[in-house]
């Protein structure tokens, strides 16, 4: 998305305040597509904490309470049942979940992609791959050919997954994991 200078960028909020939602800060930053109201986080919220320059707005509870302040939302979280969790209760309070891509990820143009998703810098989602919704693809991480990471499916930094491998639903490949050719996991 190009935005006009003159025009008002769309205002989202990040949902989780850790090391992952900082590191998905970073990255809208550099896309500068959004203005980032803040974060909603339980426990930065409960000891007072001002994240990366932002406010941590409030806990993880009664999105629609958020929606005065933003109309997106991006849930940034590792653990994967967590993460899907907060993405039904964000998108069923009205939210749009975007997909943040670094800018120097690879995204094939056939490609196809869920909502929610995160490709961190170095990644590569190749020809014909498939990513669900809340998939997260962390820095040097590999989704070759045909492969298919199901929804709030997490691979770690560098892991990969050869030509038309399966990452199934919820399932986390650590970092440097191989997921090998027409392989399920």
């Amino acid at each position: 998305m190009i935005v006009n200078a003159c025009e008002e960028r769309p205002r989202l909020v990040i949902i989780g305040a850790g090391g992952h939602g900082r590191s998905v800060l970073e990255v809208v930053q550099l896309l500068n597509e959004f203005e980032v109201m803040g974060f909603v986080d339980d426990g930065a919220y409960i000891r007072g904490e001002c994240v990366s320059g932002f406010s941590v707005l409030g806990p993880a509870k009664n999105f629609e309470s958020y929606l005065n302040i933003a109309k997106h939302a991006i849930v940034a979280i590792g653990n994967n049942a967590l993460h899907e969790a907060l993405s039904i209760q964000v998108a069923s309070a009205g939210f749009n979940l975007i997909n943040v891509i670094h800018p120097r990820a690879v995204v094939s143009v056939s490609a196809h992609l869920g909502v929610g998703n995160v490709v961190m810098a170095g990644a590569v989602v190749g020809t014909g791959a498939t990513l669900g919704n809340g998939v997260i693809v962390n820095s040097g991480a590999v989704i070759d050919h045909d492969a298919h990471a199901h929804n709030f499916s997490h691979l770690g930094v560098n892991a990969c997954m050869a030509g038309a491998s399966v990452l199934g639903a919820l399932a986390h490949l650590s970092a440097g994991s191989v997921v090998g050719t027409n392989a399920s996991v």
